[in-house]
């Protein structure tokens, strides 16, 4: 099937090509959800259509309106910014069917009301939050349900992102607060590895040793709590023994205000996630 002249026969529409679209659209392909010949997706860049074709056999377009004319279910991934400017060809492509497609849109900070709006209020829409981690298999994604969406359709919407990791359910109202969570924490985590390997080097440490303890490191902290289901305190307090090393590393990153720092992160990023909603 070449660009244009799409039927009605596309099982997955994907609008948005970029770093959690194509996170997303990986994990799908390889746990075979979709026949990668039934999935659709537009970008508007030449050279990400041609990469998204080639390498994971997809059908490729850089216009919108086909995929919202010719998916059952399609997952809206551009960036919140440009909503305003993608929504008028959707509209008008939903609006010219008798039963709309199933949305899922991952665009932060963009409530359901500002998605119907911009859509259709006939249009069931599901908004969700995954996180980079799914590019592997191991995110988790927040999600909260429009009133048009079905049980089977909002079971459809589970599935498709249980592709990528864990899924939980929550209230629309609690999203932002999943945004400055789950959806901006790979980059705090990210920065806590890189600044505990920088401490290995300050220590005397090679560089590629303290690179690996610290990544090893968080993962294994990490799936202890999730396997044993400790609580992180539980966890600080086995590993601090009294006048040992640990107690003195847990006091001087209390000096320097590390667990203030991380809330204060969270709150930023759910914040600035209220304000894209506005724009």
């Amino acid at each position: 099937m070449t660009e244009g002249g799409y039927g009605l026969t596309t099982d997955l529409g994907i609008i948005g090509g970029g770093v959690m679209g194509e996170a997303l659209l990986s994990r799908i392909v390889s746990g075979r959800l979709y026949d990668p010949e039934k999935i659709l997706v537009s970008d508007l860049s030449p050279l990400r259509r041609d990469t998204l074709r080639e390498q994971y056999g997809v059908e490729v377009t850089e216009n919108n309106a086909d995929v919202a004319s010719s998916a059952s279910v399609v997952l809206l991934a551009v960036k919140p910014q440009i909503f305003s400017k993608v929504s008028p060809s959707l509209d008008v492509s939903f609006q010219g069917m008798g039963s709309p497609p199933l949305v899922l849109s991952i665009l932060a900070g963009t409530s359901l009301s500002t998605l119907s709006l911009g859509l259709g209020e006939k249009v069931p829409v599901v908004r969700a939050m995954p996180n980079t981690p799914a590019t592997v298999g191991a995110g988790i994604t927040a999600i909260a349900r429009g009133v048009k969406v079905s049980d089977d359709q909002f079971a459809t919407a589970r599935k498709i992102f249980e592709a990528v990791g864990s899924v939980v359910e929550v209230p629309e109202s609690l999203m932002d607060g999943v945004t400055g969570v789950s959806g901006s924490g790979p980059a705090y985590v990210a920065l806590m590895v890189e600044a505990l390997a920088d401490g290995g080097v300050a220590a005397g440490l090679p560089r590629e040793i303290a690179s690996q303890l610290a990544l090893q490191t968080v993962l294994g902290a990490s799936q202890l709590m999730a396997e044993t289901e400790l609580h992180p305190a539980i966890l600080k307090d086995r590993v601090s023994s009294p006048g040992g090393t640990t107690i003195a590393g847990v006091a001087a990153l209390e000096e320097n205000g590390f667990r203030s720092a991380i809330i204060q992160a969270v709150q930023a990023a759910s914040q600035r996630s209220q304000e894209l909603g506005t724009q």
